[in-house]
Formats: structure tokens, sequence, C-alpha cells
């Protein structure tokens, strides 16, 4: 029998989750992937792997990238980050709100097979109890998360719309990842996220190593392969609409993160500063993955530990491999 071939597109082809998708899908037979980028240049390269440029806040170029029949995920946007948005609290927010909206037209229009998003935990408001997915438009989402927060229940209600109103109605999955970590993400101080600049502070053996605020608030740590599995086995398995908790299961302070890295790394004598002048409201929050383990079958695989491990080494090779060209 021929082998069935899946179209899928992935817009953000060249962005930390996109590249790590394509790279899953490279060289598989069982699929055809064309990945979407704005400025910066894809890297992963393979036969089945093809990419076009796009500026998706333009809707008659989101048209022309989504075909019938494709499966479209959709990892484009801006990022938003703590620093970013202590900087512009309204952030990259009008951006990501009409690459969306037009993507979803766009891929209405094309009559496609289905279409896969990653909304935000952002949304959530705070609880003292692990969040199920029916607590996501409760009360108001917490500063300084409010902007984004509101964007991504904003496009989740849109999509709900979109796969539930028209006549010819399209399946939207809506995932909602944890904080992700891993390999491919932006490690800029400028722009990235705790995490990673964590990595880069241990690997440089920055010192002191500065930590914002009290080092106490949590959150849940997803790292990227175990996110990759979970929108391949939705995209198997979903027909219809849903949003899902995608998450690692257990929580993580920021002073047990980079207690772990130390060990990892061997960087025993780190000096550790602490500015309260950056001190944001201290958050800890905790998330229930029942429904995507009842839904898709989806756990975490990776641990913590094995994690930051996998991604400091991968952060050296990676140092390493630009520092010597």
């Amino acid at each position: 029998m021929p082998i069935e071939v899946k179209r899928i597109v992935v817009a953000g082809a060249a962005g930390f989750i996109g590249t790590n998708f394509i790279k899953r899908l490279a060289n598989n037979e069982h699929y055809d992937v064309i990945g979407i980028f704005n400025t910066k240049k894809p890297s992963i390269e393979a036969d089945n792997i093809s990419y076009l440029q796009a500026d998706l806040r333009n809707l008659d170029e989101c048209k022309q990238v989504v075909k019938e029949d494709d499966y479209v995920c959709m990892f484009a946007g801006r990022l938003s980050t703590t620093s970013l948005m202590l900087k512009n609290p309204l952030g990259p927010i009008t951006d990501n709100t009409v690459i969306n909206v037009n993507m979803l037209e766009a891929a209405l229009l094309a009559g496609i097979n289905k279409y896969l998003w990653l909304s935000s935990t952002t949304g959530y408001p705070l609880l003292d109890r692990p969040l199920l997915e029916e607590d996501y438009f409760d009360l108001d989402p917490p500063s300084p998360y409010e902007p984004v927060g509101w964007m991504s229940r904003y496009i989740e209600k849109l999509s709900s719309l979109y796969s539930t109103k028209p006549n010819n109605p399209m399946t939207v999955i809506c995932l909602r990842p944890t904080a992700i970590y891993g390999e491919h993400d932006d490690y800029d101080f400028q722009t990235c996220h705790v995490l990673p600049a964590l990595i880069r502070r241990v690997v440089e053996r920055s010192s002191p190593i500065e930590i914002w605020g009290s080092g106490e608030d949590t959150r849940d740590w997803l790292y990227i392969e175990d996110l990759i599995d979970a929108c391949l086995l939705a995209l198997e398995n979903i027909d219809g609409y849903v949003a899902l908790n995608i998450c690692n299961g257990k929580s993580y302070s920021v002073n047990q993160l980079l207690e772990n890295l130390l060990d990892i790394d061997g960087y025993n004598d780190a000096q550790i500063v602490y500015n309260r002048k950056n001190n944001s409201q201290e958050i800890k929050r905790e998330f229930d993955y029942s429904l995507a383990e009842k839904l898709i079958g989806f756990k975490a695989k990776t641990s913590i530990n094995r994690g930051l491990k996998q991604t400091l080494n991968w952060y050296k090779k990676s140092k390493f491999i630009k520092e010597s060209q």
C-alpha cells in the first residue's frame, strides 16, 4: 500500500518551537513539511522540507501559504518575556493578535484539515490548587501576565468560534504549554526567558549570578521534546475543538533550577545575588494535565534534571561551534 503523506504547514519555522518541530519530522516519509518564516532563515534541511517566506500580518500572504487538506501548526509570534514586558507592558500584543487572526481566517477559507496553535498559561488566574482547563476564563490573569493573558484568552475564544460556528467548521486544537525550555531556545540576555539566561550564566561562569526578586517564584518547566510529542499526539487524536494543558506536572523555583544547573556543570563556587529592585509579583502555580492524558495519551517523559542536563550540554556545544567558526 502507498504511504499516506500529510502536508504540514509550520508557521514560525525559524523559531524555538518551529525549529524543534521540523527537526523531529525531518526525513520522515509520512510528512511533507512546508516551513513559513519571516526574516530569520530556518536552519533545518531535509528532503521532505521546503520553506516559504511570508509576513503573516498580511492576510493575502497567509492565504497563499495554506491549502486544502493541510495540517497547520501555528508557532509564529513575537516573544513576550518578563524583562520585555517590564519595559513595554503591552509588548507584541498587536502583531501576535493580527497574525493569529489572519491565519485562522486563511485556514478556514482554505478548508484545511486541522489547525493547531500554542496558547499560553498566562491566561490562567491565580488559584491555590492545580489549574484545570475549565479555570482559564475565571477571574483576571495576574500581573505582569495580564496583557498577554487576555490576548491568549481572546484568540482561544476566536478559535472556538472558528471551530464551531461556520457552516464548514474546522478542527482547532489549542495547547496551553507551561514554560518551555530546551535546544534552539533564545539565549540573548536582552530577550530570553529566565532559564536560558541562567544556563548561559552558569556555562560562562558569570560572577555574580543575579536573580531578580527572591528566586522563589515557581513555574512548571516543560522540555521541548515533550511539547513536540504533545503536538503530534493532538494532531493524530483530536477532531473538533479542544484546549489542553500541556505540562510536566511539577513546578520548580528559580532557586531550585539554579541549584540543579550549578551541580550539573560543577560550578561549585558561584556567587549569587538577589536584585530586589526588579522584584515582580511572586507567582507560584501548578497545572493539571489529566485531560491531555485522557484525550491524547500525553504524559511528559523528561525529568527536570535530565532536561536541564541535555539543554546545558547542547548550549555548551552550540557555543563552542559558534566561537570556532
